[in-house]
């Protein structure tokens, strides 16, 4: 996947430092999503050189190029993951731990056809994230 995400990089005129690639494994290898101070922890292990601003710009390139899914917290901290062509998927975000749990399945098509149709909007994508209060979270507030 690493090798994946390396060619598209190039192709699309991007540098592919050592730096880069140690972020690329960090969230290739990961199943989570990650904060960039995650990223950054964890690229660090393996490249000392790296800076925070890169973690940050490599980012920005990722999803601009589509490769990375970003989830927003209310507290205003933001994960990513990789996106996986064959997995669309959504978020469940707890409000008091930040846990992030994916799901699929969703059935949006003839909202944005409406909407489309309504707004003159041309839909291109769509995200979608619940906030609530997961499980553990739940337990914890009611003992």
């Amino acid at each position: 996947m690493v090798r994946r995400v390396i060619t598209l990089l190039r192709r699309r005129g991007y540098k592919v430092t050592p730096q880069r690639r140690a972020i690329l494994r960090v969230i290739v290898d990961s199943q989570e999503h990650l904060t960039p101070a995650d990223i950054y922890e964890r690229a660090h292990k393996e490249y000392t050189g790296i800076g925070l601003v890169t973690v940050y710009r490599t980012l920005d390139i990722l999803d601009k190029l589509g490769l990375i899914c970003e989830v927003h917290a209310e507290d205003g901290r933001r994960s990513y993951l990789l996106t996986r062509p064959s997995e669309h998927h959504h978020h469940l975000i707890c409000s008091d731990c930040g846990k992030v749990v994916d799901f699929t399945g969703c059935r949006l098509g003839e909202l944005e056809k409406r909407l489309s149709r309504e707004t003159g909007f041309e839909v291109e994508s769509h995200l979608l994230e619940f906030i609530g209060c997961c499980p553990s979270c739940q337990k914890a507030a009611s003992t």
